[in-house]
């Protein structure tokens, strides 16, 4: 397999890539003498779409996964597509005004970037924003825990996340960072507009310079008396209040 291509393994990721990307997808594997409904659907799906079908033992299938559960299911196709950050402000234009963006400041965990993905996509947001250095990248996981958000989402994986910021700044966008020490509560903040939501890593929250870049620091209110929450749940959280506030 070559460096433009990879897997992506399990029944949901690979319907998924079928459903959304079967232009990119190169070739599906599916395990020999499988009677799974879904692994039939997988395979008449691909083959309408003139897309190679092996049926291979189910150690094959545990050498692409790398260790994931693949349910008797793995795909090959090219890779996503690679957006150049500065397509960002040409994104945030057609929003019309209200572009709603999710930065994730080196979120280490490819299952909390996969479901931060997911929740993204379940939001409608805008664009996804992560830096290339010290955090997870769009891996054969982070596609598995997307259910497919990765393949569909606009994600910019950015060399200066500080400067992506300041250029999100002069594009009307105001960036809102999560911080649990902070005064200001989420729900006192307007997001109907251009927003972005940026979250922090899972140990360290916001780093210096990206605080520094933020208009606004806000926390989520707690009142079970916890300190924090899982960078996945608490970015479901933030995306939805703007949802929310969005819907009336």
């Amino acid at each position: 397999m070559g460096k433009s291509s990879q897997w992506v393994v399990g029944l949901n990721p690979v319907a998924s890539a079928l459903e959304h990307d079967a232009e990119h997808v190169l070739e599906v594997l599916l395990e020999a003498g499988g009677r799974n409904p879904r692994i039939v659907e997988i395979e008449q799906q691909a083959r309408r779409r003139d897309i190679e079908v092996r049926r291979v033992p189910a150690q094959a299938l545990d050498g692409v996964a790398g260790g994931l559960r693949h349910q008797g299911a793995a795909a090959r196709y090219a890779a996503a597509r690679t957006w150049d950050e500065h397509e960002l402000p040409a994104l945030i234009e057609a929003a019309g005004g209200r572009a709603l963006v999710l930065v994730l400041d080196g979120v280490q965990d490819p299952h909390n970037l996969g479901a931060c993905l997911r929740s993204a996509a379940a939001a409608g947001a805008t664009a996804v924003v992560i830096p290339k250095d010290k955090a997870v990248q769009l891996n054969a996981t982070v596609r598995k825990t997307s259910a497919g958000a990765a393949d569909t989402l606009p994600v910019f994986s950015v060399t200066n996340l500080s400067r992506t910021l300041r250029d999100l700044q002069k594009a009307g966008v105001w960036i809102h960072g999560l911080a649990g020490e902070a005064e200001a509560s989420l729900y006192a903040l307007d997001l109907k507009g251009n927003v972005a939501l940026v979250m922090g890593s899972e140990g360290e929250g916001l780093r210096r310079l990206t605080r520094e870049n933020c208009d606004s620091l806000v926390k989520i209110p707690m009142p079970g008396g916890f300190e924090s929450l899982n960078v996945s749940v608490a970015t479901g959280i933030v995306l939805f209040e703007a949802v929310r506030q969005r819907s009336r």
